[in-house]
């Protein structure tokens, strides 16, 4: 049995490698995953959330270049490499975008920079708050190559950054609904009589209930905020799996090898998770990639209702609901960026799904 389960996967994977499309989106998945881990290694803004505001430099094009003078404040932030590499760096330095400087006198003179071609603030400081003197590299000329949103952020930065909540939401809504789903399908399908009827009604109930309607009630009731919509995105998708779940092991514990199992005297509890649910695992799969790309368009949907990720936390979602003013106002590539973003991942989720679908298919 084993032999031939072996054979079968080994198949599946060959299958799935012939594929091109689902390589190619799995490959994309992969590499969004790496972005979204060592986001704050790749993005130029390595501050917390990448909430370093510049208002005089506002919505500017990508390409946009300025000169940044960094005026360092003194206090030292003692803060684990770790945490710096996970969660961005604790900076209380001060960034103000210039468009000329000179020394005289060992003051710094600086014009702030100011946008169609009105001449900036003028202003000095003396060159002894810099660490021995040494100004020059505090001032550097910084390319924002997807340009600034409009509080003046740099944007590569927070979409690099948004990319961790509308990847992980993927895993952990599906690992709820997986863990909800799998219980409650499996009591309903192999117990069936009264128990079944009451798990179905829950479902029916549930599932007659709007997602996103549903998803918002939750979330009111948890609160705003980074987990509660992790977990109210998890909490609605379990019917899918549940339904899914219960089908498959009601066309399953009929089958010789559970009745075999039943013989031998095991335990309801074995037969389900050591025969039954290994041998289904492959519409799992297949309903979890779908689910991974709803539990991002339902964030997503969420956080432009404001009521998803709160600022200054970076999502995709968020973003486009800042911008989507923009698209009539000659800068629509502040809402179609993040956009696109969220087009890529669940288009990517979608053809794996596909392919997984197509590659444990026996009749094929």
């Amino acid at each position: 049995m084993s032999n031939q389960s072996n054979s079968l996967t080994s198949f599946a994977l060959q299958k799935f490698k012939r594929n091109f499309w689902g390589v190619f989106s799995l490959s994309i998945i992969c590499c969004i995953g790496l972005i979204s881990v060592f986001a704050y290694v790749l993005a130029p803004d390595t501050s917390k959330n990448a909430n370093q505001m510049h208002l005089s430099i506002h919505s500017k094009p990508p390409g946009f270049r300025v000169q940044m003078l960094t005026i360092p404040s003194g206090v030292s932030t003692k803060q684990p490499f770790w945490s710096s590499l996970f969660f961005g760096k604790e900076n209380t330095d001060t960034e103000i975008p210039i468009q000329s400087y000179e020394i005289t006198d060992n003051t710094l003179h600086y014009s702030e920079y100011a946008s169609d071609g009105v001449q900036g603030l003028k202003k000095e400081i003396a060159l002894s708050q810099f660490p021995n003197g040494k100004f020059r590299k505090f001032i550097e000329t910084r390319t924002f190559i997807f340009g600034t949103d409009k509080y003046g952020r740099d944007y590569l930065s927070r979409i690099l950054i948004g990319s961790r909540i509308s990847f992980f939401i993927g895993f952990v809504a599906v690992f709820i609904s997986l863990i909800i789903g799998l219980i409650m399908g499996s009591l309903a399908g192999y117990y069936g009589g009264r128990l079944d009827a009451l798990i179905m009604w829950i479902i029916n109930v549930t599932w007659s209930i709007p997602t996103l309607l549903l998803v918002i009630a939750i979330t009111l009731a948890l609160g705003k905020g980074f987990w509660q919509v992790f977990i109210a995105v998890g909490l609605t998708m379990w019917v899918e799996v549940a339904r899914v779940v219960r089908g498959q092991i009601i066309s399953a514990k009929e089958l010789q090898y559970v009745t075999a199992a039943r013989a031998l005297g095991y335990k309801d509890y074995r037969i389900i998770t050591k025969h039954i649910l290994p041998n289904i695992l492959g519409p799992l799969i297949v309903i979890s990639a779908a689910n991974f790309a709803a539990a991002i368009l339902i964030e997503s949907g969420l956080s432009f209702l404001g009521i998803g990720a709160q600022p200054p936390m970076a999502s995709w979602g968020a973003m486009i609901k800042d911008h989507y003013n923009y698209i009539i106002l000659g800068k629509p590539y502040l809402a179609l960026i993040p956009g696109f973003c969220i087009m890529l991942l669940v288009m990517a989720f979608m053809l794996v799904g596909n392919a997984l679908r197509d590659a444990m298919d026996v009749k094929s």
